[in-house]
């Protein structure tokens, strides 16, 4: 602490003034900060000032001289310093404001509670991305009122948090923040009304479906060149009787028992869902690329020039054809017999490149395997020749699998045969006939056969079959009308159809599609709407996430954001009142970093007090 003479000149005047000031330490460097106005008299001679900012300094510092007298001049600017301190302290108090105070509370802190602790993070983070989508807004346009946008946006956080049946969902909806961030009111909410939402939305999910498309496409900048179509199949649990759609078929999901929907979905190259349509249990996969074509045109608009990729099982020449007539280009898996043409060329290894693989953006450690392809033009199409190491041992597996229960079948039956236990030709026939029947992928390379006359059992492998189809282990062939493209970007566009099956994995086993317990046709096709709408969310968080360059999934997300709470804080103070305050709990590390990522804000409620009295 020092005395500092100032100067300053106003219109040819000078004024001097002193000043007692303190060197403080600042991010900046050392600065001075004024402790005192002494005005324009000097205390003391300049030689003295340093002693007598000390002994000011002291007196501050509560230290009392216990020789010598007071000192006049110490004791005034002692109490200049004082009016001050006080004048500060006055200003400070004007500038709170009149609730400033409202937040001291004298409080018992032994019993001192919180309640009512809800889970909060993965819900804040869904809405945030219903908001980012203009969801409701959708939802307005659509026709749907305050209470059903809420009960739709309710849903529809079920269906990608934690999935359950309409009967269930309420008891979530109050488990969760759910009420507290939409404002809303679930505490008597039971099933019925639920219900009867699916009805009102049934009708609109085109609109909303088509809007969706529109909006994910102008916020994350999708490309509309390639549309990559699969189908799926997911089954009933009961009779669905009141259900035409319903009905039993090849099931991909291995339930032959149940009966079952397919569902066609159609993505972008991003795995954005464009399209879905809802098929009956038993349609032909091929019988399925018209209506959605037709459902692509009316949605979205399909253009001349845009690719449409499918797998095998709708690549007939009818489908073709029609792809063709709108002026679209195809790329699609040839069927095994047109496969089997060129084995040959799949035999002769000269001409086949390896194309460069980046990564799984899931795994970056995952060792891919080997693929090798190979381009020959026949007519108007472009054949891509594929050979997959991996496919390779898949296939070699399977064949041997399902050869070594062929051959132990074969052997039971010829015991019996043998032994005599069965002895008339039409059962042993039938017999026969199972068998084939049970183990397609290897019978087809034996010659099976009973000799009546000598009551023996033939059995003999076609080598020559079997060799063809070792040779073939592995490969495929793919079938486009695109003449620009090489083979190893026709195989890329190819292998981008994963995205339509990861769409279906998300949607069976995260936003669990299956099974389906509605009997009413109309709200099966909503239950599968909502699953969609579910996965439009899901895949616009993790494509936010990649975008950053982080691999993570929404599984991961929601796991780490479900202890972000909401929570009440019960304070009871004097007077026997009792302050409430129902405020969020405070975002850890892994939270806020997640917030950051995915641009949410981390405050999700401001705080509410509530204050209650006691009861007389």
């Amino acid at each position: 602490m020092y005395i500092r003479q100032t100067k300053k000149t106003v219109k040819g005047k000078t004024y001097i003034n002193y000043l007692l000031v303190e060197s403080v330490a600042t991010p900046k460097g050392p600065r001075q900060r004024t402790i005192c106005t002494l005005g324009n008299l000097a205390p003391r001679p300049a030689e003295q000032w340093l002693k007598l900012a000390h002994k000011i300094e002291s007196a501050l510092a509560g230290q009392i001289e216990l020789f010598g007298k007071p000192e006049p001049e110490v004791e005034q600017i002692l109490e200049k310093i004082k009016q001050r301190r006080e004048m500060q302290a006055s200003r400070r108090e004007k500038k709170k404001s009149p609730g400033d105070d409202q937040d001291l509370v004298r409080v018992h802190t032994n019993r001192v509670s919180v309640e009512e602790t809800r889970e909060a993070g993965p819900v804040h983070v869904g809405l945030e991305f219903c908001k980012r989508l203009n969801l409701e807004e959708i939802l307005r346009q659509a026709g749907l009122d305050e209470k059903g946008r809420t009960l739709t946006l309710a849903m529809l956080m079920n269906r990608l948090i934690q999935p359950s049946s309409e009967w269930a969902m309420p008891d979530w909806f109050r488990r969760t923040a759910l009420g507290d961030i939409l404002e809303a009111d679930f505490e008597g909410l039971e099933a019925f009304p639920l219900y009867r939402h699916l009805d009102r939305l049934y009708p609109q999910r085109a609109q909303i479906e088509a809007a969706l498309v529109e909006r994910e496409r102008n916020l994350f900048g999708l490309d509309n060149t390639v549309y990559l179509y699969d189908l799926t199949s997911t089954y009933f649990e009961g009779q669905a009787l009141k259900n035409d759609k319903a009905r039993r078929g090849y099931s991909r999901d291995k339930r032959p028992d149940c009966k079952q929907v397919v569902v066609g979905l159609v993505v972008n190259r991003e795995g954005f869902p464009v399209a879905h349509e809802i098929f009956s249990g038993n349609t032909q996969d091929c019988s399925t690329l018209e209506p959605v074509l037709e459902l692509l045109d009316r949605r979205v608009g399909l253009e001349p020039g845009q690719t449409v990729v499918v797998d095998r099982g709708m690549a007939s020449e009818e489908n073709l054809q029609s792809l063709v007539k709108r002026n679209l280009f195809y790329i699609v898996a040839a069927r095994q017999s047109e496969r089997d043409k060129h084995l040959e060329q799949f035999e002769d290894l000269e001409g086949f490149e390896e194309p460069s693989r980046e990564p799984s953006p899931r795994n970056q450690a995952q060792k891919k395997s080997r693929i090798r392809v190979k381009m020959r033009h026949c007519g108007a199409e472009t054949h891509v020749l594929c050979l997959s190491e991996g496919r390779l041992e898949k296939d070699r597996a399977i064949r041997r699998k399902q050869e070594k229960r062929l051959l132990a079948d074969v052997a039971r039956l010829r015991q019996s045969v043998e032994k005599g236990r069965i002895k008339k030709e039409s059962i042993i026939n039938e017999r026969i006939g199972r068998i084939k029947e049970r183990y397609p992928r290897v019978a087809r390379y034996y010659h099976l056969a009973f000799e009546a006359n000598e009551q023996r059992l033939v059995v003999e492998c076609d080598k020559e079959k079997m060799r063809k189809a070792e040779a073939l282990d592995g490969s495929y062939l793919l079938k486009t009308n695109r003449t620009d493209l090489s083979a190893e970007e026709l195989w890329s566009i190819y292998m981008l159809l994963t995205r339509a099956e990861n769409a279906f994995r998300s949607m069976k086993s995260p936003l669990a599609e299956r099974p389906i317990f509605h009997q009413l046709q109309h709200r099966v096709e909503t239950h599968i709407f909502l699953c969609v709408l579910a996965y439009h969310l899901l895949v616009a968080i993790e494509k936010t996430l990649l975008d950053k360059g982080v691999h993570t999934s929404w599984a991961t997300v929601r796991e780490t954001l479900k202890n972000h709470q909401i929570c009440t804080v019960v304070l009871p103070a004097d007077g026997g009142r009792t302050l409430k305050i129902r405020q969020q709990t405070k975002p850890e590390k892994q939270h806020l970093e997640l917030y950051q990522l995915l641009g949410v804000p981390s405050k999700i409620i401001s705080p509410r007090r509530t204050w209650v009295s006691p009861k007389k």
